[in-house]
């Protein structure tokens, strides 16, 4: 059973460490997200949200993408290998229910792997 909480140690938390991640990493996306992935050296997987207002007007809108987003990744951050991920939302996310959006990034974890 994996921990429940999301530690400091998973996330990427500042903005040079997203700049490293966008400007260097490999570019995935689908019709929710774009997921730009780049290797580290800190032999574990960390993750970086990014959803703007353009493609979630509402605040209210914007947490839920994001806690999706984080749920889904805890659920697989044991099977992941040692990248710096941004996920990063497009507008279809904001209408998209949530069983979908959970498909869409499981099969962006599946291929991080």
């Amino acid at each position: 059973m994996t921990d429940a909480r999301f530690p400091g140690t998973a996330r990427l938390r500042n903005a040079p460490e997203f700049r490293q991640v966008l400007s260097n990493g490999r570019r995935r996306h689908d019709d929710f997200f774009t997921v730009v992935v780049l290797a580290n050296e800190l032999q574990r997987p960390r993750l970086g949200i990014t959803v703007s207002r353009r493609a979630a007007r509402l605040a209210v809108q914007r947490n839920r993408i994001k806690r999706l987003i984080r749920e889904s990744y805890r659920q697989q951050i044991e099977t992941l290998p040692a990248v710096d991920i941004v996920v990063m939302a497009k507008s279809q996310a904001r209408d998209a229910d949530n069983r979908t959006l959970i498909q869409s990034l499981e099969s962006h974890w599946h291929r991080l792997r």
